[in-house]
C-alpha cells in the first residue's frame, strides 16, 4: 500500500515536472522568435510583439497545465473520461462557431511572426494599397493617402504587396523637340540630376540618364532614372520634374 501511494507520488512529481520543463522550452523558443524578428529588416511595434508573445506563452501554459492536471487527476483514480467527453464537445461546438475567427486569428500570428509586413509599412490587398497603421491579431488597418482606413480581417488576406522592403525607382520621362542638339541636352539633364541629389536624402545613389528612350515624329524621350528610399519615389519623381524644367528654361531648351 505504502509502496503503491509512493509511487503514485513519484508519477505526479514527474508529471509536474515535465509540464514546467516543456513551458521552459516553449518560452525559450517564443523569445527566440521575437529577436530573430527584432533583427528583420522589417520593423514592428515592441509593444504588440510583446503582447502577442504573452498570448502564445498564455495559450501554451494553459494548454499544458490542463494536460497536466487531466493525467494527475488520473493518477490519484479520478475517471477523466467524462471531463475529456465535455470538453471535446464544447470544443466542437466553438469551432463550428468560430471558424473564421480562428482563421483570422492563425493568419495574423503568421503576418506577424513571418514579417510580411510592419507598422508603417506601406502595402497593397487586393485593392486596398496604403500606410499600416494596426497589425491586429483579428484584423489590419491601413489608411490610404486620402485618408480613408480600411480594416482588412486577416483570414481575408491572400496576397499582399509590400512596397517598403526594398528601395524603390524614380523614372522621369523628358520630352523634347527632335531638332534640338541631344547630346547638349543630355549633358545639362546630368548636371541636373547631380544638383537635384544634394537636395534631398531620399535619393539613395546618384540619379542616371539613361538616353534616347522613344523617338517620335516631332520629339524624343529622354530616359532619367533615380534610385530612392523605399516608397519616396513619388516626391523625388516631382522634385526632378521641377528642377529640371527650370534648368532647361533657364537654357532655353524647349520641354514639350
Amino acid at each position: 500500500m505504502i509502496a503503491s501511494i509512493f509511487w503514485i507520488v513519484v508519477k505526479i512529481i514527474l508529471i509536474y515536472v515535465v509540464a514546467k520543463v516543456c513551458i521552459k522550452i516553449a518560452d525559450k523558443t517564443i523569445a527566440h522568435m521575437i529577436s530573430a524578428r527584432d533583427k528583420s529588416p522589417l520593423k514592428f511595434d515592441r509593444r504588440r510583439t510583446n503582447t502577442i508573445g504573452s498570448l502564445i506563452h498564455n495559450l501554451i501554459a494553459y494548454t499544458i497545465n490542463l494536460i497536466c492536471i487531466m493525467l494527475i487527476l488520473g493518477q490519484v483514480g479520478l475517471n477523466i473520461g467524462p471531463l475529456l467527453a465535455g470538453a471535446g464537445v464544447l470544443g466542437l461546438a466553438i469551432g463550428f462557431g468560430a471558424q473564421s475567427l480562428v482563421k483570422d486569428v492563425i493568419t495574423g500570428f503568421f503576418i506577424i511572426f513571418e514579417d510580411q509586413f510592419g507598422v508603417g509599412d506601406v502595402i497593397q490587398i487586393d485593392s486596398f494599397k496604403g500606410t499600416v497603421e494596426e497589425i491586429g491579431i483579428r484584423v489590419t488597418r491601413i489608411k490610404s493617402w486620402t485618408g480613408e482606413v480600411h480594416i482588412i480581417p486577416n483570414g481575408n488576406i491572400k496576397q499582399v504587396t509590400n512596397f517598403s522592403t526594398y528601395n524603390s525607382l524614380a523614372v522621369v520621362d523628358v520630352t523634347i523637340p527632335l531638332h534640338l542638339d541631344i547630346d547638349k541636352a543630355t549633358e545639362i539633364l546630368k548636371e541636373t540630376v547631380k544638383q537635384v541629389q544634394l537636395l534631398t536624402d531620399d535619393i539613395v545613389k546618384e540619379p542616371e540618364v539613361l538616353g534616347v528612350q522613344m523617338v517620335g515624329t516631332a520629339d524624343l524621350k529622354i530616359r532619367i532614372i533615380a534610385e530612392c528610399k523605399p516608397t519616396r519615389q513619388f516626391n523625388v519623381t516631382r522634385l526632378l520634374n521641377i528642377e529640371i524644367k527650370k534648368q532647361l528654361n533657364i537654357t532655353q531648351i524647349e520641354v514639350l
